[in-house]
């Protein structure tokens, strides 16, 4: 089979930034310019393509991550807009774990703002290489050196301006381009009629200011431009543009770029750095993944010819063809109405039909090949972050890993009917959002559901009743509790069974310590000697482990941060079991926790105040009274800034107490950061179940 597309001429691309930058304004803009759409949609209309759930619509805002493909010249653009807000990181994660590079976008008033920092984190994790493009230029206020600025200090990115603005704030009517020495000028409102011309005369001394700090910034990290600079040569336009490529893949430098997508100007210039300084599959490394049968390392090469593999990265329900699983090709062909080898799962699937995707709207394709991002209908067990490849050529690609949820709320169908049809709705949506859990409480009889905020779980309830039409009632968000260990301890779990005919016997001796890094959860090593317990029981202990580590011994919150290891036991040929082991692990585990000084653990958000100054004293004083801990004050314009470590447990409808201390003039954002110890009188109510933080209605 011949290709459509050369694999040079693909970009795979997402557009990550803070909540309210523009990314879905810009992403609009690129599917306008390209000729995707032929009219442009605005998300304060409800009318924008990649913003097509009807509860995004509403609210104004991205909820999921929307994937689309469109052609800028010759190349061939998979996008994919994801959401800003912090409670739906899990889109952001999983994409930037499949795409090559990014355009991150800038507030040109608000700068580096939290969830900048972010999602710059969760580039920088997944090693994406990136653009970024400094939105709203033509807002009050708007400062695009002070955003390069904070770039450098805030992300410790190597950066510079490849472009710099024409005009300033309401003025701003055009661009120039440093590296050509060539000004844009928009003639009309919907940035389609443009002027190309040489820089004015009064510019030129500050071009060629600023293009010497990006010739400065592109020798620190590259030999080639560096001996040129050094021995005083020339540097042409072409070389910078190399240069620009050559480092910018190799996750050296981000360029930085102008425009207000608002205003349809600068897109177009930004769609040519795509194709020109972001990399196609062919110059990312290439993934690595193990062998399932040998344990080694293999590298999957980007290549047609090479034998098929694919990761899964998302999970979507649609009302029409079911579960539709979004993949991206590493290597080899895909051809619908063939069977694949889930690696994960090891089991076999068929797929019975490919699509692309627009968004919510899917087009019919044959085949799927190497760089390329689709959906496959069929599969029934694959899930988020599962590899799927051929049977003969076996490869497991490293799994994402997914936060855990801060708040939960308990949820019941308001009659009996109802019951089967809620149980389906959140196994539903649980297979498409890994940071949301659903649980059965024993003791209380209801199912607990948990996520990332209230917002998430807002956003969840609204689609249980409105997509899936079920009627539920909902408890008040509580905080998601977790408990761990403080000091190492060394148990014995037991488990034997006589009941007449064959006994029950389980022996294991453990040791617990806590995690040297907050937030590793629960791990199991096997550190058995001489055959004191056949093999084929670890896997048992293992089970029993994780099994008992749900809930633990103070309040029956789920225990994390624990290092169990396996260090000795003893079987029975007749009367040993699996069951007997994973009994005694589980017994072991319990014994554990309660030896090791075990303490409750509450969720802690990193929060940003925005406040005018005369409500700064009112503001940190409430913080004070909540727990906070005041992180750092900053100046930004005419504002203060206040970042605090505060317990989530404090700020439940924070809006509110914010809004009538400042009348109605701060803003604040908050994401989850850490889990630190309960302090010890607040520990005592939570556990004693009384008015307490836990169960106290917000």
């Amino acid at each position: 089979m011949i290709r459509k597309i050369p694999l040079e001429k693909i970009r795979n691309i997402g557009i990550i930034a803070h909540i309210d930058a523009g990314k879905t304004t810009t992403s609009e803009r690129i599917l306008y310019y390209t000729g995707r759409t032929y009219k442009i949609g605005e998300v304060h209309e409800g009318t924008a393509v990649m913003d097509w759930m009807v509860q995004e619509q509403e609210r104004g805002i991205t909820i999921t991550a929307a994937a689309t493909t469109c052609t800028w010249n010759d190349i061939h653009i998979n996008l994919i807009d994801t959401p800003g807000h912090v409670d739906f990181t899990i889109e952001v994660e999983r994409s930037l774990k499949v795409l090559d590079g990014a355009v991150v976008v800038f507030c040109s008033v608000g700068g580096v703002e939290p969830q900048s920092e972010t999602v710059w984190r969760q580039a920088d994790r997944y090693n994406v290489p990136r653009l970024a493009f400094v939105n709203k230029m033509d807002r009050v206020g708007s400062n695009f050196l002070e955003v390069i600025n904070q770039m450098h200090k805030r992300l410790g990115a190597n950066a510079a301006a490849i472009q710099l603005p024409f005009g300033k704030e309401a003025g701003f009517t055009g661009i120039v381009d440093i590296v050509e020495n060539k000004l844009t000028l928009y003639k009309d409102d919907l940035g389609k009629n443009l002027e190309v011309k040489d820089v004015p005369a009064e510019m030129h001394a500050e071009v060629e200011k600023y293009r010497n700090i990006l010739i400065e910034r592109l020798a620190e990290v590259d030999d080639i431009i560096m001996e040129d600079y050094l021995h005083g040569k020339a540097i042409s336009a072409q070389e910078i543009k190399d240069t620009i490529r050559r480092t910018t893949i190799a996750n050296k430098f981000v360029p930085v770029l102008c425009g207000t997508a608002f205003k349809n100007k600068g897109v177009q210039l930004l769609l040519d750095a795509v194709s020109d300084y972001l990399p196609s599959p062919m110059d990312v490394p290439a993934i690595q993944g193990t062998s399932p049968k040998s344990g080694e390392f293999e590298e999957i090469k980007a290549s047609d010819s090479a034998p098929f593999c694919a990761l899964c990265f998302k999970v979507a329900t649609d009302p029409f063809v079911g579960k539709l699983n979004y993949i991206r090709v590493y290597s080899g062909t895909l051809n619908s109405g063939t069977y694949i080898y889930n690696a994960s799962k090891r089991e076999r699937e068929r797929v019975t039909k490919i699509v692309k995707m627009h968004a919510n709207r899917q087009e019919i394709v044959e085949s799927v090949s190497t760089g390329e991002i689709a959906a496959a209908v069929g599969l029934k067990e694959t899930k988020t972050g599962d590899t799927i490849c051929t049977e003969a050529n076996q490869i497991l690609i490293e799994a994402m890993r997914f936060p855990e949820p801060v708040i939960q709320q308990a949820i019941e169908p308001k009659s009996k009917d109802a019951q089967e049809k809620l149980g389906m709705a959140l196994h539903k949506l649980e297979e498409e959002d890994p940071s949301f859990r659903v649980s059965y409480n024993q003791e209380t009889g209801q199912t607990i559901i948990a996520g990332m905020g209230q917002l998430h779980l807002e956003i969840i309830i609204d689609r249980i009743m409105r997509e899936f039409n079920v009627e539920a009632q909902v408890g008040q968000p509580q905080v998601a509790y977790r408990e761990t260990i403080t000091q190492p301890a060394k148990v014995v779990g037991k488990f034997i069974s006589q009941s007449g005919g064959r006994g029950q016997y389980g022996h294991v001796v453990l040791e617990m310590e806590p995690q040297e890094t907050p937030g590793t959860g629960i791990t199991f090593e096997d550190k058995i000697k001489s055959g004191a317990i056949p093999r084929e029981y670890i896997p048992a202990v293992k089970k029993g482990i994780m099994a008992a580590s749900k809930s633990g011994s103070m309040a029956n919150y789920p225990v994390t941060d624990v290092k169990v290891i396996l260090v000795d036991g003893s079987y029975h040929e007749v009367d040993s079991s699996e069951l007997a082991f994973q009994m005694a692990a589980s017994i072991g585990f319990n014994e554990g926790l309660k030896k090791g000084k075990p303490v409750l653990l509450e969720p802690i958000m990193d929060m940003e105040v925005i406040v005018p100054e005369e409500f700064m004293g009112q503001v940190i004083g409430d913080l004070s009274s909540r727990r906070a801990k005041i992180v750092s004050l900053a100046q930004r314009h005419n504002l203060r800034t206040i970042r605090a470590n505060v317990p989530l447990a404090e700020v439940f409808n924070y809006a509110t107490a914010v809004r009538s201390l400042t009348q109605g003039r701060a803003s604040y954002t908050m994401e989850p950061s850490f889990y630190a110890e309960v302090p010890s009188h607040i520990a005592e109510k939570i556990i004693a179940g009384s008015t307490s933080v836990a169960a106290r209605k917000y």
